[in-house]
């Protein structure tokens, strides 16, 4: 009963959030900071429907320096709530061509300025990453990355496609590893408690000097370091 209600509240959460994040995005359209507000708009209210007890090691990201590549473990839909209220000013996402038809998020996610690509046409995706290293060196601006590609539904991190570390190389800019603990197994929204959620970011690993051929060995750093670090946060939850 307590799941069924949170989910009904939350449905009705997402609506306003989605409202008022409209207006956000109409009064200065296409504003890379859009994304840090909507964000936070869309999550901490949710965490609370959601009864997480939620615990934040991000204190370096509000004097890091623009611009950089953040590289985030994706677990599930429920990202937008957990993960919203520590997306970094200026920070930007790269999401589906096909999220702008989702009705209230996807105009919201546009105007937010997120980059939105066509992955099932090479051309247009190669030209959207080309413009996002653009965007990173002359605009003062981040991007925010889900590097498995899709969701793993906190069973673990999968492979890491190789794009965020191609831009980050491309562009000169540090990637910086962020990491929730795995809320997806072990959250109970039947409980009052449904759980206890970290999340941690990690000192930014400079790409100044690297090629794409180091590209396989900075995948495996940063891998690396973030399955240590998920780890860590999973038996300080658990």
């Amino acid at each position: 009963m307590l799941q069924f209600l949170r989910h009904i509240l939350l449905a009705i959460h997402f609506l306003i959030a989605s409202c008022i994040n409209l207006l956000i995005g109409l009064a200065r359209p296409r504003n890379p900071d859009n994304s840090r507000l909507c964000g936070r708009v869309y999550s901490l209210p949710a965490l609370r429907i959601l009864g997480l007890q939620t615990t934040l090691e991000v204190g370096d990201l509000t004097a890091l320096p623009n611009p950089y590549v953040m590289v985030v473990n994706h677990q599930s839909n429920y990202d937008l709530f957990i993960l919203g209220s520590v997306v970094p000013r200026r920070t930007v996402t790269i999401g589906k061509q096909s999220l702008k038809w989702i009705p209230f998020f996807g105009q919201v996610y546009w105007l937010a300025g997120n980059v939105l690509i066509d992955r099932d046409n090479a051309e247009k995706a190669k030209e959207a990453m080309l413009k996002t290293t653009e965007v990173m060196q002359h605009q003062d601006t981040s991007i925010w990355v889900f590097p498995e590609g899709t969701r793993n539904l906190g069973q673990g991190l999968l492979p890491f496609k190789k794009g965020a570390f191609q831009m980050a190389i491309n562009a000169g800019v540090p990637i910086v590893p962020l990491c929730a603990s795995s809320y997806k197994r072990d959250m109970r929204l039947n409980r009052w408690r449904s759980g206890k959620l970290r999340i941690r970011s990690l000192p930014p690993i400079p790409t100044t000097g690297l090629t794409l051929d180091d590209m396989p060995a900075l995948m495996e750093r940063c891998r690396a370091q973030m399955v240590a670090c998920i780890a860590e946060l999973d038996a300080q939850t658990a």
